[in-house]
């Protein structure tokens, strides 16, 4: 097998990985791999096409990788919004549920006061699917 072959490969090898995979990181390491492979095909040896494989892989790491936006989306998008109580949340056991833009949510308290269904709540941070929440003022 000749190098260029090992390569494609290798290639298309984590690009059918990459589907079973989260994130992108082994479609960034399959397109280095795509690169060296065809540099292996016109330059003989190994350090040109290593080089091409490490090029070409940070490349596409810059430019296939996601890249935060700053805006918060899902369940970090809740932070700042304003809920319903709508099971007791108990600081004892920290445990409890709101309702937020329709939809219910476990709930915990910031403070250690007893929030009571109907009460008017902002959430503070979220961590997990737990919503940490604050008394409106």
């Amino acid at each position: 097998m000749h190098a260029w072959q090992a390569w494609l490969v290798a290639a298309l090898l984590l690009f059918v990985a990459e589907m079973a995979a989260p994130g992108f990181w082994l479609l960034s390491v399959a397109v280095g791999c795509l690169a060296a492979g065809l540099v292996s095909l016109v330059a003989p040896g190994v350090l040109v096409p290593v080089l091409s494989f490490a090029a070409g892989t940070l490349l596409s790491l810059v430019g296939i990788r996601p890249r935060s936006s700053g805006i918060r989306t899902n369940v970090d998008a809740l932070a700042g919004k304003l809920g319903i109580v709508s099971e007791r949340i108990d600081p004892g056991t920290g445990k409890g549920r709101v309702q937020v833009e329709g939809e219910d949510w476990r709930a915990a308290s910031i403070m250690d006061t007893a929030l009571e269904p109907g009460t008017r709540v902002m959430v503070v941070r979220v961590e997990g699917a737990t919503l940490y929440v604050d008394k409106e003022m």
